[in-house]
């Protein structure tokens, strides 16, 4: 589930003219990579698969792992977003990139709101 993610994402990254780099090693002796990292903003971004069945992302010691392993990226110089699989398939991710990131999609435009707020029938 968590690469159809993370394909469905480099398709929204494509289409938000974002250019970012897969998979990438961040620490200088540890073999940590970040899902995804913005270049340009210095941005790394976690896709976090199986947060509703226990995945390892939740339970204790991967929960801490994951803690280590973000403030080390911090330290690293780089900003850590972190998204579900769920964010990422419902669009959530996308939009919160393009509104932080200065690209406009149809549902952060204003037009593109009023019509989804139409269409809700609000």
């Amino acid at each position: 589930m968590k690469r159809t993610a993370e394909e469905l994402f480099c398709k929204h990254l494509d289409e938000l003219g974002l250019r970012y780099e897969r998979e990438v090693k961040f620490h200088p002796i540890r073999q940590w990579r970040i899902d995804f990292v913005l270049p340009d903003y210095r941005i790394g971004i976690e896709v976090e698969g199986a947060i509703w069945v226990g995945g390892r992302h939740v339970r204790g010691a991967g929960y801490q792992a994951d803690l280590n392993k973000y403030n080390h990226a911090t330290m690293c110089g780089y900003r850590i977003l972190r998204f579900s699989t769920s964010d990422v398939q419902k669009g959530a991710a996308k939009a919160f990139l393009a509104e932080w990131m200065g690209k406009p999609t149809f549902e952060t435009t204003p037009a593109g709101r009023a019509a989804l707020a139409a269409a809700r029938g609000k």
